[in-house]
C-alpha cells in the first residue's frame, strides 16, 4: 500500500516516483540503451544494489511505468518494458539529456545528442512510437 502523497502540486508528484538516483536510470536504460533484465540494469554502470534495483522495479511497476513479464526463452528470468505511460516520459529524459550536455560534458552518444537537439519533439515522438510498437510484439532481451 502506497502512502497519501506529501502534496497535489505536480512536481512534488513525480519527484515522490522518480526523486530518488535510480528510477530515471532504469527508465533510460529501457528506454535508450534497450536493457530489459535484472543483470543488465546491474551490469549499467552505475552500480547500482541488487536490493535498491529490485524495490525501484517493484515501484515502477506498481506505477504503472514498467511492466515485468517471464523470458520466452528462459522461464527463470523476468523481462522488462517501458508502459504507454512509461513512454510518456521520453520528452521528459529527452529535455534532461539536452539540457546536461549542454552544461556539462557528458557520455552519451555525441550522434543521439546531434539528433535530440535537431527536434526534441520529433525525436521523443519516434521512442513513444517503438515503445508502443514493441508493447504489441515480442519481448526483447
Amino acid at each position: 500500500m502506497t502512502s497519501p502523497p506529501r502534496s497535489l502540486c505536480p512536481i512534488a508528484l513525480a519527484l515522490d516516483l522518480f526523486g530518488d538516483a535510480w528510477s530515471l536510470l532504469i527508465v533510460r536504460d529501457l528506454m535508450f540503451k534497450g536493457i530489459c533484465s535484472f543483470n543488465g540494469f546491474l551490469a549499467a554502470g552505475e552500480g547500482i544494489a541488487t536490493n535498491v534495483l529490485t524495490d525501484r522495479l517493484v515501484k515502477l511497476e506498481q506505477a504503472g511505468i514498467i511492466t515485468k513479464a517471464r523470458d520466452g526463452q528462459d522461464g527463470r528470468r523476468f523481462v522488462y518494458r517501458l508502459t504507454a505511460k512509461g513512454a510518456e516520459l521520453a520528452p521528459v529524459l529527452v529535455s534532461m539529456v539536452l539540457w546536461s550536455a549542454k552544461h556539462t560534458p557528458t557520455d552519451a552518444p555525441r550522434d543521439m545528442v546531434a539528433a535530440m537537439a535537431v527536434d526534441p519533439q520529433s525525436f521523443a515522438m519516434q521512442v513513444i512510437r517503438r515503445v508502443a510498437a514493441d508493447e504489441a510484439g515480442p519481448a526483447r532481451h
